[in-house]
Protein backbone atom coordinates (compact mmCIF):
# COMPACT_ATOMS: atom_id res chain seq x y z
CA UNK A 1 0.00 0.00 0.00
CA UNK A 2 1.46 3.73 -0.93
CA UNK A 3 0.33 6.78 1.04
CA UNK A 4 0.92 10.03 -0.85
CA UNK A 5 1.04 13.52 0.95
CA UNK A 6 1.85 17.11 0.11
CA UNK A 7 1.54 20.72 1.24
CA UNK A 8 2.94 24.56 0.53
CA UNK A 9 3.46 27.05 3.51
CA UNK A 10 3.58 31.27 2.56
CA UNK A 11 7.41 31.44 4.44
CA UNK A 12 5.88 34.52 5.78
CA UNK A 13 4.02 32.94 8.55
CA UNK A 14 7.33 31.87 10.26
CA UNK A 15 9.32 35.19 10.18
CA UNK A 16 7.75 35.56 13.81
CA UNK A 17 10.13 33.15 15.47
CA UNK A 18 10.84 35.65 18.79
CA UNK A 19 7.27 36.53 19.17
CA UNK A 20 6.44 34.81 22.26
CA UNK A 21 2.63 33.36 21.38
CA UNK A 22 5.13 31.95 17.83
CA UNK A 23 7.29 30.29 19.88
CA UNK A 24 4.28 28.53 21.70
CA UNK A 25 3.62 27.51 17.91
CA UNK A 26 7.02 26.06 17.57
CA UNK A 27 7.43 24.28 20.73
CA UNK A 28 4.03 22.79 20.52
CA UNK A 29 4.56 21.12 16.81
CA UNK A 30 8.75 20.88 16.42
CA UNK A 31 10.98 18.77 18.17
CA UNK A 32 14.21 20.66 20.11
CA UNK A 33 16.05 19.15 16.99
CA UNK A 34 14.13 20.69 14.52
CA UNK A 35 14.28 24.28 16.18
CA UNK A 36 17.65 24.17 16.76
CA UNK A 37 18.70 23.41 12.96
CA UNK A 38 16.02 25.64 11.60
CA UNK A 39 17.07 28.55 14.28
CA UNK A 40 20.98 28.05 12.95
CA UNK A 41 20.71 28.70 9.26
CA UNK A 42 20.63 32.06 7.62
CA UNK A 43 16.91 32.20 6.62
CA UNK A 44 15.52 30.67 9.61
CA UNK A 45 11.92 30.79 8.49
CA UNK A 46 12.31 29.08 4.99
CA UNK A 47 13.22 26.32 7.24
CA UNK A 48 10.52 26.28 9.82
CA UNK A 49 8.15 26.62 6.96
CA UNK A 50 9.93 23.37 4.93
CA UNK A 51 9.68 21.31 7.81
CA UNK A 52 5.94 22.30 8.42
CA UNK A 53 5.04 21.36 5.57
CA UNK A 54 6.68 18.43 5.27
CA UNK A 55 5.05 17.91 8.78
CA UNK A 56 1.59 18.18 6.95
CA UNK A 57 2.33 16.26 3.91
CA UNK A 58 3.50 12.88 6.36
CA UNK A 59 0.29 13.57 7.72
CA UNK A 60 -1.74 14.01 4.94
CA UNK A 61 -0.20 10.29 3.43
CA UNK A 62 -0.53 8.48 7.20
CA UNK A 63 -4.28 9.38 7.01
CA UNK A 64 -4.69 8.02 3.66
CA UNK A 65 -3.30 4.89 4.57
CA UNK A 66 -5.60 5.10 7.76
CA UNK A 67 -3.11 5.85 10.09
CA UNK A 68 -4.62 8.20 12.17
CA UNK A 69 -3.03 8.36 15.69
CA UNK A 70 0.12 10.48 15.05
CA UNK A 71 0.34 13.83 15.23
CA UNK A 72 2.71 16.64 14.68
CA UNK A 73 4.82 16.34 18.01
CA UNK A 74 5.44 12.45 16.79
CA UNK A 75 6.97 13.88 13.83
CA UNK A 76 10.45 14.88 13.63
CA UNK A 77 12.38 15.54 10.31
CA UNK A 78 16.12 15.61 10.73
CA UNK A 79 18.80 15.81 7.53
CA UNK A 80 21.23 12.67 6.95
CA UNK A 81 25.36 13.76 6.51
CA UNK A 82 24.37 14.77 3.17
CA UNK A 83 21.72 16.99 3.94
CA UNK A 84 18.82 14.73 2.87
CA UNK A 85 15.84 15.04 4.64
CA UNK A 86 14.48 11.83 6.45
CA UNK A 87 11.86 11.35 8.91
CA UNK A 88 11.63 9.97 12.66
CA UNK A 89 8.43 8.80 13.92
CA UNK A 90 8.43 9.22 17.78
CA UNK A 91 5.95 7.56 19.28
CA UNK A 92 5.11 4.06 20.93
CA UNK A 93 3.02 2.78 17.65
CA UNK A 94 4.86 0.08 15.41
CA UNK A 95 3.98 0.74 12.14
CA UNK A 96 5.97 -0.85 9.46
CA UNK A 97 6.22 1.92 7.32
CA UNK A 98 9.00 3.42 5.01
CA UNK A 99 8.84 7.28 4.51
CA UNK A 100 10.42 9.22 2.18
CA UNK A 101 10.10 12.94 1.88
CA UNK A 102 11.62 15.95 -0.67
CA UNK A 103 11.20 19.49 0.59
CA UNK A 104 11.90 22.77 -1.33
CA UNK A 105 12.10 26.25 -0.49
CA UNK A 106 12.58 29.52 -2.10
CA UNK A 107 12.47 33.14 -0.47
CA UNK A 108 8.49 33.22 -0.15
CA UNK A 109 7.49 29.32 -0.32
CA UNK A 110 7.94 25.74 1.11
CA UNK A 111 6.74 23.11 -0.09
CA UNK A 112 7.28 18.96 0.84
CA UNK A 113 5.99 15.61 -0.65
CA UNK A 114 5.70 13.00 1.10
CA UNK A 115 5.79 8.67 0.08
CA UNK A 116 4.65 6.51 2.77
CA UNK A 117 4.96 2.55 1.48
CA UNK A 118 4.49 -0.25 3.78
Amino acid sequence: MIGIGTDIEEVKRFENFFDKSFKAFMEKNFTQNEIDYCLSKGAPAQHLAARFAGKEAVLKALFSLNITDIFYPAIEILNNELGVPYVRIITNCNKDICIKLSLSHSSSMAMAFCIIYR
